[in-house]
């Protein structure tokens, strides 16, 4: 195990907390039922969803593996099968686990995400999470500042998903944990559509195009 104090040891905790707020708010409660920006995915399941990467984090941060070793997060996504599969049907959905954690009610995700984030904040501070962290569901290994962004880009992209789905504004994070999100999206949006794709939606809105990165 290392002891060397990573870049994303220090902002995975940051965002993970701001994900909290989110989760907690007054808005997401009450429309917990209803649904989601996210096809098939109801709020309390987008909520669930985004609260449990910090949990997948305390679960997988100390533990030890021998899977194979990806180098990096756009490695991790290159190879990741949902990414080409497009978005889950209702049936998919409806029999996953966000839904059945979102059964579960609010109260219990606020306790299971804020316990997970204490968990997370003690192994990185002490030392106790591995130089490589496996993802079991995926097959490999990534190291550990990789993995870190892998759910940092989740809790981003996700809290925007909730926002927009109770009609609140989008969480703010801090550069050093948005910029590092903001450029693994920027190359794999360019690995997906190519650079001709990328310049002109930043920079030429008569001719615009998507360039989604999943």
């Amino acid at each position: 195990m290392s002891r060397s104090v990573d870049a994303l040891d220090a902002t995975f905790p940051i965002a993970a907390s701001i994900a909290l707020d989110l989760i907690r708010r007054p808005e997401v409660i009450d429309q917990w039922s209803s649904p989601s920006a996210l096809p098939h995915l109801s709020i309390g399941g987008l909520a669930c969803h985004l609260g449990r990467q910090a949990v997948r984090a305390a679960e997988l941060l100390p533990m030890p593996t021998d899977l194979p070793v990806l180098e990096s997060a756009d490695n991790h996504y290159e190879r990741a099968a949902w990414v080409s599969e497009g978005s889950p049907d209702k049936d998919t959905v409806a029999s996953g686990p966000d839904e059945a954690d979102a059964a579960r009610g609010p109260a219990d995700l606020h306790v299971r995400s804020a316990q997970a984030l204490e968990e997370v904040g003690d192994l990185l501070s002490r030392g106790a999470a591995r130089d490589v962290v496996p993802i079991p569901w995926q097959g490999w290994a990534l190291p550990r500042s990789e993995f870190l962004l892998t759910r940092q880009l989740e809790i981003v992209v996700h809290s925007d998903d909730l926002a927009v789905s109770v009609g609140v504004p989008t969480p703010e994070f801090p550069a050093e944990v948005f910029d590092p999100v903001r450029d693994l999206l920027v190359r794999l949006a360019v690995r997906r559509n190519g650079q001709s794709a990328l310049i002109s939606a930043l920079s030429r809105s008569e001719r615009a195009r998507n360039i989604s990165a999943f």
